[in-house]
């Protein structure tokens, strides 16, 4: 009987050889057991420690392999489990190193004798709902955080010691920090609505430039504004700082104008990295507006973008943008003689009032831009704020800082989103979804790492999809002989590719 329009022919294997096609999500374990990462989950998440079935490591290092392989919810795992030769190499990894006495405890956990290799769904959300946090409190509180359980903050030092790990292979001393929320649409019962008329969540990240990983990320429900109890966020990121960072510079949106958190930072409130450069997207209130329009035509400078070509060659162009510094003191910030002098700047863009929507017969006046607009010397403006505390900077080059954090906050929040499970919440469950999230980051930082330290060159720029392409998602065939577990890929350039990965990954490991 003909199987299809193509003249080949469908058969089941029935040898005795088992198969992968995720060759090279092999050398990602390598990678998290090179890192610490496995040891790490066993020392600060705990609560399978002294039970029986699956342990807690085994449970979060099953979804991180499950976020990178591409899989994007719970169900998933059972394309994992089917992948036998990828399941021999788990067995490796969760046993490699290990004491005979702790090996034979390890299969003292369960009761009958174990048949997956891989988690199974129930299982996976059976764990997830023990992180659910205490709601005891919530109260009436409309925007609500709820303190994060042992679990999770146990997940957050996991993320700590595996960014202490990348940090100790590649030593940063200034850290940049992005602070920026996300919205995470979902269909989900008890989700809340946003401020964008969809139930969603909203987790809000930091997320440190020179190392391009997620140095904290604190899950919210929807209805939470973007910049409620920045502040706190931060501290607790800078929390997570290695030993070696000596330097902090911040930046964020119009969320992060909050007087409490530029204040704290521009005066040295924080005892270990004292004043902290920032540059914050400023509100356009109306008083902002008032103090733009007195600028005097001459003082706005038009700002210039730099354009590095393929060749080497830089071109500046000229935007129609221009910039120009205000004299603005705040009601907060004149409140007291002892608040810091805080800097504000201005850029404007000259609206066409022609080429802009409007529907026929609907009055000039009637028409609502979805930005600030000010009005100078009959002219109209698309108008943007800057507030910082780096006096001696040129204003260009800030503007040109700030606008860095920009395009690549929105890059991570797609990779997290679309790339990684970010964008799938597997459960009603506010607890299951943060803890879920909590290990969708463990596995962006733990391919950050590999990009940046094990692969390099023009590997650093590329998305997870293209590693999946080139690098996960190999074939191979592993076999068993003399006690020894044997990984054969076809193709001269895939050998060549995961031995090049391995050597790195094992110089990585022996530089600590």
């Amino acid at each position: 009987m003909t199987q299809g329009l193509l003249p080949f022919k469908l058969e089941e294997e029935g040898g005795t050889a088992k198969f992968t096609g995720l060759a090279g999500l092999f050398t990602y374990l390598e990678l998290a057991k090179g890192l610490g990462l496995l040891k790490s989950i066993a020392n600060h998440v705990v609560l399978r420690r002294d039970g029986q079935g699956w342990t807690d490591s085994q449970l979060v290092t099953s979804l991180v392999m499950l976020n990178l392989a591409g899989g994007d919810c719970v169900d998933d795992l059972s394309r994992l489990e089917e992948d036998e030769g990828f399941c021999e190499a788990l067995k490796q990894a969760e046993l490699s190193d290990l004491p005979r006495a702790e090996r034979r405890q390890l299969l003292r956990r369960w009761r009958k004798e174990r048949t997956r290799t891989v988690p199974s769904s129930s299982a996976i959300f059976r764990y997830l709902h023990e992180f659910h946090p205490d709601e005891s409190a919530r109260g009436t509180v409309k925007a609500w955080i709820p303190e994060a359980p042992s679990p999770l903050v146990g997940l957050r030092r996991v993320n700590r010691d595996l960014i202490a790990a990348i940090d100790a292979r590649n030593p940063q001393t200034t850290a940049t920090l992005d602070s920026d929320a996300t919205l995470v649409e979902t269909t989900k019962k008890n989700a809340l609505y946003s401020y964008k008329g969809f139930k969603s969540y909203q987790p809000l990240n930091v997320y440190w430039a020179e190392h391009d990983v997620v140095l904290h990320s604190e899950f919210r429900e929807g209805n939470v504004p973007a910049g409620h109890q920045q502040l706190r966020v931060l501290e607790e990121a800078l929390s997570y700082l290695p030993a070696g960072v000596e330097k902090v510079r911040f930046r964020a949106d119009s969320a992060g104008f909050q007087y409490d958190l530029l204040f704290y930072m521009a005066r040295g409130d924080h005892p270990r990295f004292g004043v902290i450069d920032f540059a914050v997207s400023a509100d356009v209130t109306t008083e902002f507006r008032a103090a733009v329009a007195q600028v005097e035509d001459k003082a706005w400078t038009r700002i210039c973008r730099t354009v590095q070509h393929k060749d080497g060659t830089v071109e500046h162009k000229e935007t129609p943008q221009e910039y120009a510094e205000v004299c603005y003191v705040t009601n907060r910030q004149a409140h007291s003689e002892k608040n810091p002098t805080l800097r504000f700047l201005a850029i404007r863009e000259l609206l066409n009032e022609a080429e802009q929507l409007r529907l026929p017969g609907m009055p000039a006046e009637q028409l609502e831009l979805p930005f600030p607009v000010v009005e100078c010397d009959g002219k109209r403006y698309k108008l943007h704020g800057l507030v910082t505390n780096r006096h001696e900077m040129p204003a260009v080059d800030l503007i040109e800082w700030l606008r860095q954090r920009c395009g690549k906050s929105e890059e991570v929040h797609a990779i997290m989103k679309e790339d990684l499970a970010g964008g799938t919440m597997p459960s009603g469950h506010f607890g299951s979804n943060a803890a879920w999230w909590a290990i969708m980051i463990l596995a962006f930082n733990l391919n950050s790492a590999m990009r940046r330290l094990v692969l390099k060159d023009h590997w650093v720029s590329r998305r997870l999809k293209a590693l999946r392409f080139h690098l996960i998602c190999l074939p191979g065939r592993v076999i068993s002989h003399a006690r020894q577990l044997i990984l054969r890929v076809a193709g001269r350039d895939s050998y060549s590719l995961l031995n090049h990965v391995r050597r790195r990954i094992l110089c990585l490991a022996e530089a600590t």
